[in-house]
């Protein structure tokens, strides 16, 4: 399997419109971030998880031609705004294309984007999903990859994370249940959010991500969901335990 992070910043992307910070302002590419995403690639299938703003530029930067799905997380603006641009997927394959979330999700959405969910007086140009419903813990396959998604807390909202096969991701998350850290413990990737190093209400800070590394004990862990107020790729990177790596957009792994 292959992952890649497609983007790894924060609700308002790095850099900031109008920041003047050192990171927003840094010439290193590992400093920009588009909006959080992931791709997963296995045996010639290949999902993404979220579709937020950047959904477009994501997929123009690898050179996607297909998806057989997409996972989502939640119904948050950076996660599901970019629904919309999977139109030339959609006319290129002449298929609907599956959407995963939970069921407040899939409610969400057809309300925002009413003229893609809508079988009635269909515009020509819209394209067409199927939608599948989730629910934490209910275990279901996607071409012979067992997947399993994770109740996990982005302050008081219940979202998903996933956990595929031994490798499991999980942005936005302010607290992980016990249920869900019991199915993270030991494996082999952890791919967790950061936010930055102070406490925030929604989200976990670092310090916080770390302790939750500490104690799942996964082999390797990446961290993202990151905002500018992290600080400078490189200084960041350096301070980090041996398997613990801060996560930059392009970032591949392969397990």
């Amino acid at each position: 399997m292959k992952i890649t992070l497609l983007g790894t910043g924060t609700s308002q992307g790095v850099p900031v419109i109008g920041c003047q910070c050192k990171v927003c302002q840094s010439h290193t590419d590992k400093d920009k971030r588009l909006r959080t995403s992931a791709m997963i690639e296995w045996d010639n299938h290949r999902f993404v998880i979220d579709c937020g703003p950047d959904f477009r530029t994501q997929m123009l930067r690898k050179k996607v031609d297909h998806l057989d799905g997409i996972l989502l997380t939640h119904e948050h603006a950076d996660h599901t705004a970019g629904l919309d641009d999977i139109r030339p997927l959609y006319f290129k394959n002449k298929k609907p294309l599956p959407v995963y979330a939970l069921p407040r999700v899939i409610d969400n959405l057809t309300k925002r984007f009413d003229y893609i969910f809508t079988n009635e007086n269909r515009y020509p140009g819209a394209p067409e999903v199927a939608p599948k419903i989730l629910h934490s813990g209910t275990k279901f396959n996607l071409f012979d990859l067992e997947v399993t998604p994770l109740k996990i807390l982005h302050g008081n909202l219940p979202i998903l994370g996933y956990k595929f096969n031994n490798f499991a991701y999980i942005t936005d998350a302010k607290i992980i249940p016990e249920m869900s850290l019991n199915a993270i413990k030991n494996i082999d990737l952890l791919i967790i959010n950061a936010l930055h190093k102070k406490p925030h209400k929604m989200h976990m800070n670092l310090e916080e991500a770390l302790k939750l590394i500490a104690n799942v004990k996964p082999q390797k862990a990446v961290l993202t969901h990151i905002s500018h107020h992290m600080g400078l790729y490189e200084q960041v990177a350096s301070s980090l335990p041996n398997n613990i790596v801060l996560g930059y957009d392009g970032m591949e792994i392969q397990l």
